[in-house]
């Protein structure tokens, strides 16, 4: 197959790429910054392409021509203080993703979406994707995935002929992904010796806002689930993640922390007043995103893309981790350079 990935140097696009080069995929990227020659990433063809730009569609259109796949991966998280940068990266980047799609006819999108766009849980019931995607209005991150969801469902009722694959994985780790982790949400105050601690089992305390339920998956479990979807042409939404589910006692198994319970509106002030003090780059939306996103079934991705993860949740913590201790990255990658 020619596959095309939009974002391809990114952590879910590193991920893709990989495993599309390994299966024998010819395969061609696309990122606003190229990675440097003389990496992993020289095994596919790169186009230089900023999806904010009016030319942006007629560029792309090109690169998707004689493509059977199309994976758009392309999605900024920073600068998280320029909402309409934010905005025209995700919004309006898909959209431009979208228009190539269409205009170079190609057979099949699949479009990296997340646990995120789902609107707020009502309970730690799983849900499976017939939960709306409407978001979470006070993030922007949650609003946006839920803005190009939205588009999808006008794509798709005037593209019939297009098959589309929403994928809709949760928190996606990986230890070449820890330097961007640390700079887009961490920040630089956090030390390696506290991730090494955390890596050992030795963490002596883990703050944990009451309520906190996650899940997670590793990138290259994900990476299997996108050629899954493209390989066999699968349609709509499938929910990604890893079992088992883990709350502040599961985080605390992997870290060797003691939980220490904080209550879910101290955790929330005090990440709002850091980061309008841009002390830190995560903004508060990402709190309220964490404390309500609902728990996914993945049963779905089991019957349609055969997919079985072979990363269990606290493995893939544990890769992180191993990543965070150590400052790994991709030299060559812009997005994950170390």
């Amino acid at each position: 197959m020619r596959i095309v990935i939009v974002g391809g140097s990114g952590n879910v696009g590193t991920a893709v790429l990989r495993a599309a080069i390994a299966a024998g995929h010819t395969v061609h990227a696309v990122s606003r910054r190229g990675p440097a020659t003389g990496g992993e990433y020289d095994a596919a063809t790169w186009h230089s392409i900023d999806l904010t730009t009016p030319a942006a569609p007629d560029s792309l259109r090109e690169v998707f021509a004689g493509a059977d796949a199309v994976v758009h991966a392309g999605w900024a998280i920073q600068p998280s203080h320029d909402r309409e940068r934010l905005r025209a990266v995700n919004v309006l980047g898909s959209r431009a993703v979208l228009e190539g799609v269409q205009g170079a006819g190609v057979p099949h999108l699949v479009y990296l979406s997340s646990v995120g766009a789902y609107a707020p849980r009502t309970s730690l019931d799983p849900v499976d994707e017939s939960w709306p995607a409407t978001g979470l209005r006070t993030s922007s991150y949650s609003e946006d995935k839920a803005a190009v969801e939205a588009m999808l469902d006008r794509f798709e009722a005037a593209n019939g002929a297009t098959g589309v694959t929403r994928l809709r994985p949760a928190l996606i780790l990986q230890r070449d992904a820890a330097a961007e982790i640390q700079r887009y949400f961490i920040g630089a105050f956090v030390p390696r010796a506290l991730w090494g601690l955390a890596r050992g089992g030795k963490l002596p305390v883990l703050p944990v806002p009451r309520g906190l339920v996650l899940q997670f998956v590793h990138a290259s479990d994900v990476a299997d689930a996108v050629l899954a979807a493209a390989e066999r042409g699968v349609r709509g939404a499938v929910n990604l993640a890893s079992a088992p589910v883990l709350d502040a006692q599961g985080l605390s198994r992997i870290t060797g922390g003691r939980v220490v319970p904080v209550p879910a509106a101290v955790v929330r002030g005090a990440v709002d007043l850091a980061w309008r003090a841009k002390v830190l780059p995560t903004s508060p939306g990402w709190i309220d995103l964490a404390l309500s996103v609902p728990v996914m079934d993945t049963e779905r991705a089991a019957d349609v893309l055969g997919w079985r993860p072979a990363h269990a949740a606290p493995s893939a913590v544990a890769d992180l981790l191993d990543g965070l201790a150590e400052g790994a990255g991709v030299p060559s990658s812009p997005a994950l350079r170390p």
